[in-house]
């Protein structure tokens, strides 16, 4: 008897302890249940404030996905470098680069030539880039407008409708010749020269015409006035020269001398540190002045060896017995 009252107080001891064990269990269980979900609505809280805070300090960003950004505004539109050659020379490519690079940044460059010749420019990847940053403008003009020979070229340089429609926001124009170059050790700037209307490369000592056009400056607002009261007859004076002798005597116009053109260009008259050079038909005519002393030749391809772009070149030493470097041969 007493041994089964043992055994059932013993039962009822373990019974009590595993009473014991759920319960403390059930209560950490529902403690840690209410703990979690308080600690996840804070968390929650805490994460929606500074995701809120994140999202109202990101930077604001617009796409517009049709934009009606002109490359071309970027530069100055009052400022056109000028090039017109129907043909398609190979150094066309490279003399069109440098020139951007000497010419100051902020003006823009149109090639006007035939289909021929915008073809072989438009093949390099430098003047595709240029052509698609608004830089350069490859243009064949329209009938009744051709570029076949000088004298077409001359009319077109002359015709008021020219200027109206492809220069209509052209002030200053600067109209270079595939025979022509700006060197890029000069101490002058393009700019430095936008106070004149006209100016070229002198013809001779103390000219007191405008100067060639071959490499030349020109204001478009005073070519137009000309052209308002003079018409030019075809297959007369080359354009440069019917543009010169009308502005020298135009009032208030304003054209570099003689001397202040040496410093521009140099074509037959010498200087040392000019802008540029014009070489009238790619160095097939040089004068005797800038070229003839071996001096002077030395140093114009030291001063702008760009030089070589725009001449056809024979070394020094490719020489006769007996020439004296200055056209003659001593027996």
């Amino acid at each position: 008897m007493s041994g089964i009252l043992a055994g059932t107080s013993n039962s009822g001891i373990v019974t009590k302890q595993r009473f014991l064990v759920a319960l403390s269990l059930a209560l950490t269980w529902a403690f840690a249940a209410i703990l979690h979900s308080s600690y996840k609505d804070t968390i929650k809280v805490e994460f929606k404030n500074k995701w809120s805070d994140y999202v109202e300090h990101l930077p604001t960003v617009e796409v517009d996905w049709h934009p009606a950004y002109d490359p071309k505004s970027q530069f100055n539109a009052s400022k056109v470098a000028l090039i017109i050659e129907g043909r398609p020379l190979p150094h066309l490519v490279p003399q069109l680069l440098h020139m951007m690079t000497v010419v100051p940044p902020d003006w823009r460059f149109k090639f006007i030539g035939s289909n021929q010749s915008v073809i072989a420019i438009s093949r390099s990847f430098a003047t595709q880039y240029h052509e698609a940053n608004g830089k350069l403008d490859l243009i064949v003009l329209p009938e009744p407008w051709k570029i076949d020979n000088k004298e077409d070229v001359n009319r077109l340089l002359t015709d008021r409708r020219f200027y109206n429609e492809h220069m209509s926001e052209v002030e200053h124009m600067l109209k270079f010749e595939n025979d022509a170059i700006l060197c890029a050790n000069s101490e002058d700037s393009l700019n430095d020269w936008l106070k004149y209307d006209w100016a070229g490369a002198p013809r001779s000592a103390g000219d007191r015409f405008a100067g060639n056009g071959g490499l030349s400056i020109r204001r478009i607002s005073v070519i137009k006035k000309v052209l308002e009261f003079q018409e030019r007859y075809n297959d007369t004076q080359p354009e440069d020269e019917w543009f010169g002798k009308r502005l020298i005597t135009m009032p208030g116009a304003i054209v570099a001398t003689g001397e202040q053109e040496e410093r521009f260009s140099v074509e037959a008259i010498w200087h040392p540190k000019p802008l540029g050079f014009h070489v009238p038909e790619g160095g097939m005519n040089l004068a005797d002045d800038v070229w003839k002393d071996p001096t002077r030749r030395k140093h114009n391809f030291e001063y702008c060896p760009e030089l070589v772009m725009i001449m056809p070149m024979k070394l020094e030493r490719e020489r006769c017995n007996g020439d004296n470097k200055q056209g003659d041969i001593v027996r």
